[in-house]
């Protein structure tokens, strides 16, 4: 059986790569559970799939030099932005697919952190419509 240690995980918002600072990545999707019980259904309850959602969790490494992690995030505050995320940084493929789609930048932390700790950032960004699934 395969396994897999993330090592060189890719991550890209707004078309920036931004795996240099990326130390977490997480992309979760759901769909909502819509209850259809009926008396029919002999006492069993019966569910079916309702919207679908997603959410893009990140941890980055803060850096507010020019044209670094915190200066590349601040403008984005609000906006509907393209994602890409991957396993790795090797080209899509069937051992490395890649998922896409847009998040809006509802948060960012650009301050965050205890005395001694590393100077971090780490924001939850829900999906905007699909998310796509691709091996070429």
């Amino acid at each position: 059986m395969p396994f897999m240690v993330l090592t060189a995980e890719y991550v890209s918002l707004n078309g920036v790569d931004l795996s240099e600072y990326a130390r977490k990545a997480e992309l979760g999707v759901e769909v909502e559970e819509k209850d259809v019980t009926t008396y029919a259904s002999a006492g069993w309850k019966v569910l079916i799939g309702g919207l679908k959602s997603g959410e893009l969790g990140c941890e980055f490494l803060q850096d507010f030099a020019n044209t670094r992690i915190d200066s590349i995030m601040w403008p984005l505050l609000g906006s509907v932005v393209p994602f890409e995320v991957r396993p790795t940084n090797a080209a899509v493929g069937t051992s490395n697919p890649k998922y896409t789609g847009s998040v809006l930048i509802k948060e960012w932390k650009p301050i965050e952190g205890s005395v001694g700790d590393e100077a971090t950032s780490s924001a939850s960004f829900p999906t905007s419509g699909p998310v796509l699934r691709a091996t070429a």
